[in-house]
């Protein structure tokens, strides 16, 4: 993904949920995953985290995983799609 599609996802996770889609890296396994960066969901699950330090300049995107309840990260080049949930 180009620097600004990663953009458009950070600002998409931060507003909402994104169903996200990438290939793991361990299993070559294909992960569709509901995540968030929404300040107000993260609040919600009581954690307290400053997501306006996520850069498009980073490999790896950290994110809150919604059917696990817990922290996840994928790598942007895995990525092979995503879309607003």
């Amino acid at each position: 993904m180009q620097k600004s599609e990663v953009q458009k996802l950070i600002e998409s996770l931060k507003e909402g949920t994104v169903k996200v889609t990438f290939k793991k890296i361990n299993t070559g396994e294909i992960r569709i995953m509901e995540s968030t960066l929404n300040p107000k969901t993260l609040k919600d699950n009581g954690i307290t985290t400053e997501v306006e330090k996520v850069s498009p300049e980073s490999d790896h995107i950290a994110v809150w995983c919604i059917d696990k309840n817990a922290w996840r990260s994928f790598r942007v080049n895995t990525v092979t799609e995503w879309s607003v949930v």
